[in-house]
């Protein structure tokens, strides 16, 4: 799998609509960022792109870890975020006990019932 790597200077528009197009093709990508300002370019594309897959339906999930990756012979520590669909909401209940009140409230498919 190819690794979606976002400097300082990547344009989030352009990052947002790659993740889109990956998670689109093979329903998981990969992004990677070396310091603060990749980070910050990075986490902004993700959310852009959200909102672009949100409209088509497909929900994300992210799974930040920190990787050792070598560059130019020397090894640096990035941030990896793996981004993923997350698998649809069938059924949700829960339980709201307050004051002698016991309240049970179901979610299906995003609507409450």
């Amino acid at each position: 799998m190819n690794v979606i790597k976002v400097s300082a200077r990547s344009r989030t528009a352009a990052v947002a609509g790659a993740i889109a197009g990956v998670m689109r093709e093979v329903k998981r990508a990969e992004v990677q960022a070396i310091g603060a300002g990749a980070v910050n370019q990075a986490i902004k594309a993700i959310v852009i792109a959200k909102g672009y897959l949100a409209e088509e339906g497909v929900h994300i999930i992210c799974d930040p870890s920190f990787v050792d990756v070598e560059i130019d012979s020397q090894e640096r520590t990035a941030v990896r975020i793996v981004v993923e669909a997350r698998a649809s909401l069938r059924c949700m209940h829960w339980v709201n006990i307050t004051h002698h009140q016991v309240t049970l409230t179901t979610i299906r498919n995003d609507r409450k019932i």
